[in-house]
């Protein structure tokens, strides 16, 4: 870890002058007093009371150290520069001073007395002032055993720096004095094992930096860059907010620069040429005004437009940056600013300052005096050597303050006065509290109170980590258990106004509450915007992917710097490609997941409705035929025929027809189940009816032959009805053995198209369907055998050339079937089934009933017992039936 020089010379400062908190005793043991080793001649102003608070405020800028060279008594540090807004910050502490000792509510009876001092931002000075105010301003203290005085103070307001603030602390804290300061915001304060006794009214940068993010995240900015300052308030902040970035994934830094303290052109130079060569837009300033000039010279110097700056709580209101030089370039900045808020009597209570008022006035680091000097440019009498000469005047003390234009005495922008006077009224309700305590309920050893007589700074800190109140302002004031009070800020904005002038506007405000979390509130219409069009800037090292693609990250730069890479198919972007559920597939664009298209073979596809009208009209076929047959029954061309047969087979064609529409339609359980069941004992019901028909046929013409007579008593009417149920039984046996051991079922397919499920009927057994065709393929080349042996029987008609003929259609329409069934996905495999049930059962219909059906309308006088048997003989009047 970096450790401030500043931080190391002050604790070696700390101890050399640690020992001005102790008496140095006379030679004589017996002497009655003693005496400090060292006053600082610090500049302050100090007024008395029951009980004092100190007050630590920068009313210089700097100082200059005397040389060291310890041949005399070294000097005290000389501040130059007057500060008039830190010299109101003290007078702020003042007046919540005079106005709780005028209230008579609170501390009612005990006057409230302080010693303010200024630390000239120097960190040895402030150590001084620190010191002093702990260790008392007496020269001298008599030796009383009975001594009971309230310590020289109970608590300090301040120091406004984070540095200053970090070293006092730890050297108050091992004593638990409490200090309350109104500007320290680095996060490393809120560590109560280093800092015990110190709290704050101003928000840490902890809370700064997730404000910030808070903005990013509004505008969608996740690509910054980040200038911080060489002191624990840049690197603290920096590092929470690497942390804080890392933690969100909301943004990444495109550069971090450490702004140098003096005016390093060279280094600043290549700070603003990164800032220039980055493709980041917008960039955070968390540093102090003096180092944004700086690096805001060599801005202008190089002309690098287009940034978008946000601007911690250090430098969001500074004055020095709003020049119309600079604003050009700092126009539509975005920046943290302190709570505002309003002190009512305040401006009176300035105006009412005079130095000829103050106990103090001729002591010549009285603060007041240096500011009435300053401000009307005069001096005290005596003046310095050749003051009178070159025309300056003198003081007299009754100067009008109201008369000048001066900032002292503006009261429109009240930020860090505000959270002074939070500071002061924490102290008072505090100790107002501790007063109140009830002897016997208190919260000390034995149940005791706190009195004002023995009053010690580590009492105090009880109940000030336990106060809240809220202001005049409507503001909440307490502490939580790190000392920081709760959190808020306002968001403030450069507005450029068209005269060349800058307004300075609060457009939202960032808080922090127990319900609500953090919340930032924004009023972006009032944004200005130095962009055309005004509208927020893009700050991204990547553009969003689009939908459909996925984040690649780049090896070796941030996270926010990527390539996109398409999704692939079935995969929606989410940062990462993910898949869509099962029954899902995505969208064309790739951007939200869709219901995957459900395909089956349909009634209303084009595929579909043919398959349906070929059943139809075959069963349409099959019933006017079978009403032929019926009407022509008593022919010889029917009788002729084995009518009973032909009517069975005709109904059993019928069945085939129509079991073919259980494969079109969305396949139900109970379809699925019926149709290989419907089609397997129709088709087994027809095969039978024509190898019976075969049969019949052979036993007619071996009856023709002598001695073949009893051949025909086996095939009789109920024979051939006995051995058409025989043969379909035997199929219904194999359907239910199947349906039973491994029934058919509805099944979403969606190995044939990833982006369709496919709906089919699972045939569930393989064997099953296997021994199911195999019996109807079994039956018909049994059939066809039989029917070509008697092919060439002597007759003018013989069937069984048609049955031949039919069965050769029927198998070879069933051969083929097989390898197309295997080899069609999907919709295409019942297609193919159907196609084969109608082919195959459309070649039987023609190649039976065709030449019959054509004898019977058209050529009736073919439809003869002579023509039809054209020899007559008793043995073939069986064959008439």
């Amino acid at each position: 870890h970096r450790v401030n020089l500043n931080v190391i010379l002050c604790m070696v400062l700390v101890l050399q002058m640690v020992s001005s908190l102790f008496c140095s005793n006379a030679s004589s043991s017996a002497s009655s007093s003693c005496q400090v080793q060292k006053q600082f001649l610090l500049n302050g102003i100090h007024k008395a009371g029951d009980v004092v608070l100190g007050g630590l405020f920068f009313v210089h800028f700097f100082s200059v150290l005397p040389e060291l060279s310890f041949t005399s008594e070294p000097q005290e540090p000389i501040c130059h520069g007057f500060n008039v807004l830190g010299f109101r910050h003290a007078q702020t502490m003042a007046f919540a001073i005079d106005e709780i000792n005028r209230n008579s509510k609170l501390l009612p009876n005990v006057t409230l007395g302080y010693s303010i001092y200024d630390n000239c931002l120097t960190i040895g000075v402030g150590f001084r002032g620190a010191l002093s105010m702990a260790s008392g301003q007496g020269d001298q203290f008599l030796l009383d055993n009975n001594c009971t005085a309230p310590p020289p103070v109970l608590g300090i307001v301040g120091d406004s720096s984070s540095t200053h603030s970090i070293a006092i602390s730890a050297v108050l804290g091992l004593y638990r004095v409490p200090m309350v300061s109104y500007f320290a915001t680095c996060s490393c304060l809120s560590d109560r094992q280093r800092f015990p006794s110190f709290f704050r009214t101003i928000p840490s940068d902890a809370f700064q930096v997730r404000a910030m993010l808070q903005i990013l995240k509004r505008f969608g900015w996740t690509w910054v860059g980040l200038l911080i300052s060489d002191d624990d308030y840049g690197l603290h902040a920096a590092r929470s907010l690497q942390s804080d970035l890392a933690q969100s994934g909301g943004g990444c830094l495109a550069y971090l620069e450490v702004l140098p303290w003096s005016n390093d052109t060279a280094e600043l130079r290549r700070i603003v040429n990164v800032m220039k060569k980055s493709t980041a837009r917008v960039v955070i300033g968390f540093t102090h005004e003096s180092q944004m000039i700086n690096v805001m010279e060599e801005v202008v110097k190089q002309n690098v437009t287009g940034l978008q700056w946000i601007a911690s709580e250090a430098w969001t209101a500074a004055t020095g940056l709003q020049t119309p030089d600079l604003i050009p370039y700092l126009g539509g900045t975005l920046g943290i600013a302190i709570r505002r808020g309003e002190i009512p009597g305040l401006r009176d209570f300035l105006l009412r300052i005079h130095p000829d008022t103050d106990p103090y006035s001729n002591y010549k680091n009285n603060i007041v005096r240096q500011f009435w000097e300053y401000t009307f440019q005069c001096r005290f009498s005596p003046p310095p050597a050749e003051w009178l000469d070159t025309g300056g005047a003198l003081c007299t003390g009754q100067e009008d303050l109201e008369s000048l234009a001066t900032t002292f005495l503006d009261m429109s922008d009240l930020r860090p006065e505000y959270n002074v006077y939070k500071a002061v009224y924490a102290l008072a309700y505090a100790l107002d509290d501790m007063l109140q305590c009830v002897p016997g309920r208190g919260p000390f050893s034995g149940h005791s109170c706190a009195s004002l007589q023995k009053l010690q700074p580590w009492q105090l800190l009880y109940y000030l980590e336990r106060i809240s109140f809220t202001t005049a302002f409507g503001d909440q004031v307490s502490f939580d258990e790190n000392g920081d009070a709760l959190p808020i800020y306002d968001v403030m904005n450069w507005r450029w106004l068209p005269d060349g002038s800058t307004m300075v506007q609060n457009v939202g405000v960032v808080k922090k509450s127990a319900s609500t979390g953090e919340e930032l509130t924004l009023d972006e219409d009032r944004i200005f915007w130095n962009f055309e069009p005004k509208k927020p800037p893009q700050s991204v090292c990547s553009e969003s992917c689009p939908p459909g693609t996925r984040i690649a990250r780049r090896k070796g730069e941030p996270v926010c710097c990527f390539d996109c890479i398409p999704c692939s198919e079935g995969q929606i972007n989410s940062m990462e490609c993910i898949s869509c559920p099962e029954d899902f597939w995505s969208s064309p664009q790739r951007d939200h997941c869709i219901p995957k298209t459900i395909e089956f073979l349909s009634y209303h596809e084009p595929l579909g409705i043919c398959l349906t009208t070929a059943s139809l009209l075959g069963t349409l076929i099959c019933t006017i035929v079978l009403g032929v047959f019926i009407y022509h029954r008593s022919t010889p061309m029917v009788r002729a025929n084995n009518s009973e047969l032909s009517f069975q087979l005709l109904l059993s064609l019928k069945l085939c027809f129509l079991c073919s529409l259980l494969f079109i339609g969305h396949p139900r359980l109970w379809t699925c189940q019926l149709r290989h069941a419907a089609f397997g004992i129709s088709f087994v019901l027809c095969v039978s009816c024509i190898l019976v028909k075969t049969m019949v046929v052979l036993a007619v013409f071996k009856a023709s032959k002598p001695g073949g007579g009893a051949s025909l008593k086996w095939f009789g009417a109920v024979q051939q009805r006995g051995t058409v149920l025989v043969l379909t039984s035997i199929q219904a046996a194999i359907c239910t053995a199947w349906l039973v051991s491994s029934s058919p079922a509805p099944h979403k397919n969606t190995q044939y198209h990833s982006d369709k499920i496919v709906y089919e009927c699972a045939i569930g057994s393989t064997v099953g369907f296997a021994v199911l065709l195999g019996y109807i393929g079994f039956l018909a080349i049994v059939s066809f055998l039989l029917a070509f042996f008697a092919r060439k029987l002597p007759d003018n008609f013989n069937e069984a050339k048609l049955i031949t003929f039919s069965m050769l259609i029927f198998c070879a329409v069933w051969v083929a079937f097989i390898p197309a069934y295997i080899n069609s996905p999907g919709k295409y495999a019942d297609a193919v089934e159907v196609f084969a049930i109608l082919a195959s059962t459309f070649g039987l219909l023609v190649a039976l009933f065709g030449q019959k059906c054509y004898i019977i309308l058209l050529r009736p006088e073919r439809n003869t017992k002579k023509a039809v048997m054209g020899r007559s003989t008793s043995k073939k009047s069986t064959f008439y039936q």
